[in-house]
């Protein structure tokens, strides 16, 4: 979908530096934005981390802590280790979408290249949490519950694991990529501010549970690379 207007694309138009790259790669740009202001407010909340925390320190500790929570709860407290790559694929996703609320801004979860590499770190991962469990061993997983199946189920398997990839990225675009269009349609019919209104309240709630959704995935594909093989 093409933009009437990307601030950071035309900011680049008038100061002439990565012209081409911006026009050619926006999702990139705001990719870098996003993780910009993710380093930021990071950083402003724990420079000055104390015991009694202030306003800052105290939105990202009931964030981290309750994304640790859940994943605890979730997948047990062998799990724990992996909190900091879970909860910073969920937030990086969630702030991305909302980006897309913003009027002149794009959602970099709206085009596949973002949602693909977030779910190729995933891929990996899982597997790096396979092999670090069970070394070799890990290759029963792939293998079926008796050893004369196995050249049924491992091609199944290896399918079934590589349309993982396909699932969380095609699933985060799609519907990023739908909300957007949406909010253009509404846009041109309706007016620039007050039509989109209910849509954009509600893609708050859809930035969330497509946030929520790719991190529950991330943490129950991670739990079963943990698990011994049947």
């Amino acid at each position: 979908m093409e933009h009437p207007f990307l601030f950071l694309v035309d900011f680049f138009d008038v100061n002439g530096a990565l012209y081409h790259f911006a026009h050619k790669y926006p999702h990139v740009m705001y990719t870098w934005l996003v993780m910009l202001v993710l380093i930021g407010l990071g950083y402003l909340a724990t420079s000055k981390i104390s015991l009694v925390p202030g306003k800052g320190q105290n939105v990202f500790e009931a964030l981290i802590g309750g994304l640790e929570d859940f994943l605890v709860e979730t997948v047990g407290e062998e799990g724990r280790w992996f909190t900091p790559l879970a909860a910073t694929i969920f937030i990086f996703i969630f702030v991305s979408n909302l980006v897309g609320l913003v009027p002149g801004f794009f959602p970099p979860t709206a085009t596949l290249n973002t949602t693909g590499a977030c779910a190729l770190v995933v891929f990996v991962f899982t597997h790096y949490i396979g092999v670090k469990y069970h070394g070799a061993g890990y290759v029963k997983h792939f293998m079926g519950p008796v050893w004369w199946m196995a050249p049924l189920i491992m091609p199944i398997e290896i399918i079934g694991h590589l349309a993982r990839v396909l699932s969380l990225s095609f699933r985060l675009f799609g519907n990023m990529m739908g909300h957007e269009l949406v909010l253009g349609i509404l846009f041109m019919l309706a007016g620039m501010y007050f039509a989109p209104l209910p849509i954009m309240a509600l893609g708050i709630f859809v930035a969330f549970v497509q946030a929520f959704v790719f991190f529950l995935l991330t943490i129950i594909y991670f739990q079963g690379s943990m698990e011994h093989a049947h």
